[in-house]
């Protein structure tokens, strides 16, 4: 990004973006400081503070720049306005994506902006409760996995720690070469966004978890508060040879990390039809509607 007001996402950026999440709480998966710093080398993500708003761009390689709905305590129309002036000054094509419905219906002007929806980015939110629980008819096959599961094998549920770090590390590697992340430019992206969240785990300051079994991690997952009543599940990863470990995993984390919130955000599907068919599956209490955004000329 060719203007020197941005740079870089840095780890010593956490404390002003916390600064500016606590005054203008996220709704949305992409807005916490660990999915920005994490996802980095995929998004090549610059940032920068206009008017008391956090303005944030992405630039995918190969694709053209967007931006992320601007955060903070400012004006944000006008912060809008000034993120579609900046996107302007370096590609043809001027968009600010994931933008919650919120965010359109009070601060976007639809005179000057194109309204799309992207159901493909859009948000499972889940009552943290029934994700617990696992209740009534519902929920019947997921308690069956997961009773399935609890049957078959002595395990151990333990929370991530430095010293558990490198078997994290050795799941996350063996699952990539079980499904070839190396043939697979998505895969190997979150691969890398993987290593570089569990790499810099104390400083980013995120929760995990873990299922041990014969003193091997076999599943892991990692969250953390997105805001005071939800927390958002980054990511979850399980042997799939092992029946039910998914379902363990998801229920066992939030039991034991997220039993005080009331909502439990996993993220979007990306438009992947496996992906959304095993997130509707756990039944989600609402959407977070995301939208692109695209100024009329």
């Amino acid at each position: 990004m060719p203007m020197w007001e941005y740079k870089p996402i840095e780890l010593g950026d956490r404390a002003i973006f916390e600064d500016f999440f606590s005054l203008d709480p996220p709704r949305i998966s992409e807005l916490t400081f660990t999915n920005l710093f994490m996802w980095r080398y995929r998004y090549r993500d610059v940032w920068r503070v206009w008017q008391d708003c956090l303005l944030v761009i992405f630039q995918p390689e190969g694709e053209p720049p967007f931006g992320l709905q601007p955060v903070g305590p400012g004006n944000k129309r006008k912060a809008l306005a000034e993120i579609c002036r900046d996107l302007q000054k370096v590609s043809s094509e001027v968009r600010v994506c994931r933008v919650d419905e919120d965010f359109v219906h009070k601060q976007v002007d639809d005179q000057n902006y194109e309204v799309i929806e992207d159901r493909d980015n859009s948000d499972y939110v889940y009552l943290a409760d029934n994700l617990i629980k696992l209740p009534g008819n519902r929920y019947h096959s997921k308690k069956n996995h997961l009773n399935r599961f609890l049957k078959n094998y002595r395990f151990e549920y333990r929370a991530l720690s430095a010293e558990l770090i490198e078997l994290f590390l050795s799941l996350q590697e063996a699952w990539c070469e079980l499904r070839e992340c190396d043939q697979n430019p998505g895969l190997c992206e979150e691969n890398v966004a993987i290593h570089e969240a569990l790499t810099n785990h104390q400083a980013l300051g995120f929760k995990g978890g873990a299922i041990i079994v014969d003193s091997k991690v076999e599943a892991f997952t990692l969250g953390e508060k997105l805001n005071s009543d939800t927390a958002v599940i980054h990511i979850e990863k399980a042997n799939p040879d092992i029946p039910g470990l998914y379902t363990a995993i998801n229920q066992r984390f939030c039991t034991e990390e997220w039993s005080e919130v009331k909502y439990i955000n996993r993220e979007q599907d990306l438009g992947v039809e496996g992906l959304r068919q095993a997130k509707l599956s756990y039944n989600p209490d609402h959407m977070v509607e995301k939208f692109t955004l695209i100024p009329k000329s």
